[in-house]
């Protein structure tokens, strides 16, 4: 299976206020628009549905956040900002409402898109949950607990600790905590060097833009999952222990409508094993 594949298309565009948008692009120009929000600490590189975007017909476009790989840095942003900025992007890029995939720690950012209408439908994939709700407030590891309770209290010194990351931090981190389903996934060479790519690319301004994406998305999410008026599909894996504490399950009952969706046999690598099943899911006409 082809997991990978390098982007058919880069660019930068600029926004109304001077600052660059990096993107990357799949599948054909005229295709079904899908907006990626990467993972955490990864840039528009890694893209997923390597042989599936173009036989569905999908223009898979990927956007690096503000202060990674190629686009601008902007201090002290917040969800707000960001669905602003990708507001900016659609209307200059011609990509009116398109499905927007949020994967790991993208999964707040796509939500916060259909939050702000941006979004004709989402999928959340493998997606960090909101950790800091009170629903998980004992039911998180202590390591876990302990990085939540610190954003809550001091977000500013937060931030600073996690500037201390860098690319090798996360690949580390990423090939520790990951089961053995994940690990021949990530280890397939093609993936891994696009893997490393991307979190390279990621930190290439510094570790701000991490820092303050793992800030925002540890802390609670000041918008409202009940306002989503579009179809919702949560993807995880059985196997996975580390995105949600349930695996989507509460989260699942706090979106209209939502769907969730338990695959068997992997962890938090569902993106690029399941890619065409995401995306035919994502793009079906819905009654």
């Amino acid at each position: 299976m082809m997991f990978v594949a390098d982007p058919e298309r880069t660019g930068e565009t600029t926004l109304p206020d001077g600052r660059l948008l990096g993107w990357a692009e799949w599948g054909p120009e005229d295709g079904t628009p899908v907006l990626l929000c990467p993972g955490a600490a990864t840039s528009r590189w890694l893209g997923f549905g390597a042989g599936a975007v173009r036989p569905l017909g999908v223009r898979l476009v990927s956007v690096d956040r503000p202060g990674l790989g190629a686009s601008s840095p902007s201090p002290g942003r917040t969800f707000a900002d960001f669905a602003t900025d990708v507001s900016a992007f659609f209307a200059l890029r011609g990509l009116e409402r398109p499905a927007v995939v949020g994967n790991s720690q993208g999964a707040p950012f796509a939500l916060a898109c259909a939050v702000a209408g941006l979004a004709s439908s989402v999928a959340v994939v493998s997606g960090a949950d909101e950790v800091a709700a009170p629903e998980f407030a004992t039911a998180l590891p202590d390591e876990l607990r302990g990085l939540v309770d610190r954003v809550a209290a001091d977000p500013r010194g937060a931030e600073e600790f996690f500037r201390g990351f860098g690319a090798d931090a996360m690949w580390t981190m990423v090939m520790n905590g990951s089961p053995e389903s994940d690990l021949r996934v990530y280890g397939e060479p093609a993936f891994a060097a696009a893997y490393r790519r991307a979190l390279d690319e990621a930190f290439a301004q510094g570790p701000d833009g991490y820092a303050r994406d793992t800030v925002l998305a540890m802390g609670r999410w000041p918008f409202d999952l009940a306002a989503i008026g579009v179809p919702v599909d949560l993807w995880y894996g059985e196997q996975d222990t580390t995105h949600s504490p349930d695996n989507g399950a509460t989260l699942a009952t706090r979106i209209p409508h939502a769907r969730r969706h338990v695959v068997e046999g992997i962890g938090g690598a569902v993106l690029w094993t399941h890619a065409d099943r995401v995306l035919r899911t994502l793009t079906a006409p819905r009654p």
